[in-house]
């Protein structure tokens, strides 16, 4: 059983800065493409950037060039660095797995604000 705990969501300026941690525990959890996803109020969760066992990333085109996402598979933590944050990021971001058929229980995601 794998369990997701993400950390490291705020309150930011716009322009600003924040790294998003998920612990991912469980057996074989570096095998594991994760992704981090987020919910806006009103709108439907959507994957914002994803991250392969072998390193390979993808990202949804709004964050390409200000986020990045990494894994540390000693620690067993996939790491989201948000950058040049705008005030349209604010959302509750989650991380789970990458493919929706491996998803395992949403952990309580990290609340994200970007206002001035």
């Amino acid at each position: 059983q794998v369990q997701l705990v993400e950390s490291g969501g705020g309150l930011v300026q716009p322009g600003g800065s924040l790294r998003l941690s998920c612990a991912v525990s469980g057996r074989n959890a570096a095998i594991y493409a994760i992704a981090w996803y987020r919910q806006a109020p009103g709108k439907q969760r959507e994957l914002v950037a994803g991250i392969a066992g072998t390193g390979s990333t993808n990202y949804v085109n709004s964050v390409k060039g200000r986020f990045t996402i990494s894994r540390d598979n000693g620690k067993n933590t996939v790491y989201l660095q948000m950058n040049s944050l705008k005030s349209e990021d604010t959302a509750v971001y989650y991380c789970n797995a990458a493919a929706e058929r491996y998803w395992f229980a949403w952990g309580q995601g990290t609340q994200v604000t970007v206002s001035s």
